[in-house]
């Protein structure tokens, strides 16, 4: 099947320079600079322009450092592979089974999986309080950004836009506290559970510094799995061998799949980061010196078809290639280094359990997505993906 370009990414040379910002489209140099600890700090996110000082804890997102190891080793024992897999399993398979049970026989998929992405990962996170429809709206809602460009001075907007930008994502994230995060902050300073919230309640967390992580986790942990969802799908549904040796599979080779689909597709296609101290990277024999204050900009897809990282046929999807050593065979969709993402066995299984089930009800494609961009997560958005269920 052809590749399902996202906009925005531009052909080049493994590393690039142009004024202050580096574009990297290596995977190995792209590693230097996501490994060069204290060297370099988050830009991504539009964190930059986070204010700072009203928080007692700077969000995981945003932290770096010390203090980012720290709230990285206490929370990653949520999201650990064989945890997700003894604690939530059974969970989603419920979830898949009642949404697909209660579908028409035409269906949303970007709606379905968006609903389903909450619905697992509210329990992760702890926010069971409120109903799942409507804070899968809230989040949707938050998206509803004007542009931005993250390598021009103030984000390349104008004060409209900035106004725009506050009234848009004030707005829902005031709702998103009152409906989802502040019940849900409430039932477990009352009774403590095993999840994300309960462990900031116990690390001395204000009601301001849980809304902001929740925020994140929304962000990372739903709204981003279900791009990932529609987009697998529709690779599986185009691909009929593809999907006949999916659904033929054990677990193992299933996840392979999936993971090789990822790597293809990241959903978030670029990683910024802000150069504190100058750090060297190495491009075949020619080392190039990066000064402080230049900004990093990582090409993800890029960098995941690097031949000398991921073999022959980069672009071929290949379950079982052969990588270099120490190299995810995700690649870099979930990151790298201090800030790669913990929650990729969650997305991985997750994706999983509902594809199965839902192409072992002969789908096909009715209307297929349209293929957008979203800024925030510098990565694609695919929307009115419509399919019909067989049987």
């Amino acid at each position: 099947m052809d590749q399902r370009r996202a906009v925005r990414d531009e052909d080049g040379p493994p590393i690039e320079r142009s004024g202050s910002v580096w574009r990297i489209r290596s995977l190995a140099a792209a590693r230097q600079v996501l490994q060069a600890r204290h060297a370099t700090t988050q830009a991504g996110f539009t964190s930059e322009y986070v204010p700072k000082g009203y928080t007692k804890h700077h969000p995981i997102l945003f932290s770096d450092g010390a203090l980012h190891d720290e709230q990285r080793r206490k929370v990653a024992r949520f999201f650990a592979p064989r945890v997700v897999s003894e604690r939530y399993r059974d969970l989603m398979h419920a979830s898949a089974d009642r949404l697909l049970a209660q579908s028409p026989t035409t269906i949303r998929l970007d709606d379905l999986a968006l609903r389903y992405a909450v619905e697992v990962t509210r329990e992760v996170v702890g926010m069971t309080e409120s109903d799942v429809g409507a804070m899968s709206r809230r989040l949707e809602k938050f998206f509803n950004q004007p542009p931005f460009d993250i390598t021009k001075p103030g984000l390349g907007r104008t004060k409209r836009q900035w106004a725009m930008a506050a009234v848009n994502g004030l707005s829902p994230i005031a709702r998103y506290w009152f409906a989802d995060v502040r019940p849900a902050v409430r039932a477990r300073r009352k009774q403590p559970r095993e999840d994300v919230v309960s462990h900031l309640i116990a690390e001395g967390y204000s009601n301001l510094d849980i809304l902001v992580e929740c925020v994140t986790y929304g962000t990372a942990g739903m709204v981003t799995t279900r791009e990932f969802i529609a987009m697998a799908c529709w690779h599986l549904l185009g691909d009929d061998a593809l999907r006949e040796r999916y659904l033929a599979a054990e677990e193992r080779e299933r996840l392979a799949i999936l993971t090789e689909i990822i790597r293809l597709e990241p959903v978030v296609g670029h990683l910024y980061r802000r150069v504190q101290e100058p750090i060297e990277v190495d491009d075949g024999d020619v080392t190039h010196t990066i000064p402080a204050g230049d900004l990093v900009d990582v090409h993800v897809r890029h960098t995941n078809m690097d031949t000398d990282a991921m073999g022959e046929e980069p672009t071929r999807l290949c379950p079982h290639r052969e990588v270099a050593r120490g190299v995810d065979r995700a690649g870099l969709s979930f990151g790298d280094g201090a800030h790669k993402c913990p929650g990729q066995p969650l997305a991985i299984l997750e994706t999983d359990v509902l594809l199965s089930k839902l192409l072992a009800r002969s789908p096909r494609i009715v209307t297929p997505p349209t293929l957008g961009w979203d800024e925030l997560v510098a990565g694609y958005s695919l929307r009115g993906f419509d399919i019909s269920l067989g049987g």
